[in-house]
């Protein structure tokens, strides 16, 4: 008779439990639904594609210092077996050539035709890996030759570039191992670490913080007071920079002397837009920690905003891999804007005129969201 009275027991205990969580519609979304979304999301964005498609930058001759006398193998190629873009929109592409795999997947090559500075930014931005030129007698490929992808595209260029030419590519070809300041991957990457770090602070040291205090019933404690919220909520912001500061002035620190890396724009620029990344990500936390007092439904909330957005915004590697059609929305996401003006002052030497919007659109979003946030913040 005991043993019957301890399982209905649990029987009622476990019911009473599933009830309490099926109760709470947003746990059953952000625990069952959005791991569905996020791996539908997922598979589209890095699910093996049958073609690969690399750019390259190439050189116009106009641009070199020295013209070119020889037989132009580059020109030549792009040319005769090349398709040449035909709507006049040299934004995209100027030339494509493919090579048909139908074991492997397509090749496709892009070329566009631009100055070496031009090819230098985009080559740190990550768009292109290769940049290819015509000099004196030979062809040069110019890449970082710690990077596998531009070592595997300068290995195909090389192989169909200048067969059925004068001079064989394999015989006329230099490689020129790019050795400029911001060009490498770990420049590109420590940017990125730098505001992933300002953005998980932000949402976990502020939103959670905010979530888990108010489950606790701490927050309520603090109705009697006489403090602001406002007050309150400006207080954990400037601990939550300060804190970010430190970090990533440590993670700069060890870069620097460990892999010699610099900052070529200029540092006042990086610091204000460095606290324009700060404010927008504090005001976004506090936005969704404002109203709800369920961890499970915090932590849903803060993936919500934390994960599509590092996936997208280019921190390991380059947006531009993403298709062409999702570019302009990619490019306005708060981390990506972030990432985007903090990595030209890193490797670009940009200054307060190329990234002044990006700080004011940073600084209002921030501002916004921590007025909405306000608004209907509840102490319990």
């Amino acid at each position: 008779m005991n043993k019957v009275v301890k399982l209905n027991q649990l029987w009622q205990l476990t019911v009473a439990l599933f009830r309490e969580i099926i109760r709470e519609p947003g746990v059953l979304f952000w625990g069952i639904l959005f791991p569905i979304l996020m791996s539908l999301g997922l598979g589209l964005a890095f699910t093996k594609k049958a073609d690969v498609v690399r750019k390259i930058a190439v050189i116009n001759p106009v641009e070199l210092k020295s013209a070119v006398t020889t037989k132009n193998i580059v020109a030549d190629f792009l040319k005769n077996n090349c398709e040449k873009n035909s709507t006049g929109n040299n934004s995209t592409w100027n030339w494509k050539y493919v090579i048909r795999d139908e074991k492997l997947g397509n090749s496709i090559f892009l070329f566009y035709e631009m100055s070496w500075k031009e090819a230098m930014q985009l080559l740190k931005r990550g768009t292109v890996n290769v940049i290819l030129l015509q000099s004196e007698g030979s062809v040069e490929y110019h890449f970082d030759p710690m990077n596998p992808d531009a070592q595997l595209t300068y290995l195909k260029l090389g192989d169909f570039i200048g067969k059925g030419a004068v001079l064989p590519a394999a015989a006329s070809a230099e490689i020129k191992p790019l050795t400029v300041k911001g060009t490498r991957y770990i420049d590109f990457l420590v940017p990125g670490l730098i505001t992933m770090g300002i953005m998980m602070s932000c949402m976990w040291g502020i939103s959670y913080g905010i979530i888990e205090k108010r489950s606790k019933k701490l927050l309520r404690r603090l109705v009697a007071t006489p403090m602001k919220k406002s007050h309150f909520l400006i207080a954990l912001i400037t601990v939550r920079i300060i804190m970010n500061f430190i970090e990533s002035a440590v993670l700069f620190i060890f870069a620097l002397f460990a892999f010699k890396i610099t900052i070529q724009g200029d540092i006042s620029a990086l610091i204000i837009m460095f606290l324009a990344g700060n404010i927008a990500f504090a005001g976004i936390a506090v936005f969704v920690s404002s109203h709800t007092s369920n961890t499970e439904v915090g932590n849903g909330l803060i993936n919500f905003v934390v994960f599509p957005m590092m996936i997208l915004s280019g921190i390991f590697f380059s947006y531009q891999n993403f298709p062409d059609w999702s570019l302009p929305v990619i490019r306005n996401l708060p981390l990506a804007m972030l990432t985007d003006g903090i990595r030209g002052i890193f490797n670009e030497g940009a200054g307060y005129p190329e990234v002044i919007l990006p700080i004011l659109i940073l600084l209002s979003t921030g501002i916004i969201f921590f007025a909405a946030g306000l608004k209907i913040f509840k102490w319990h």
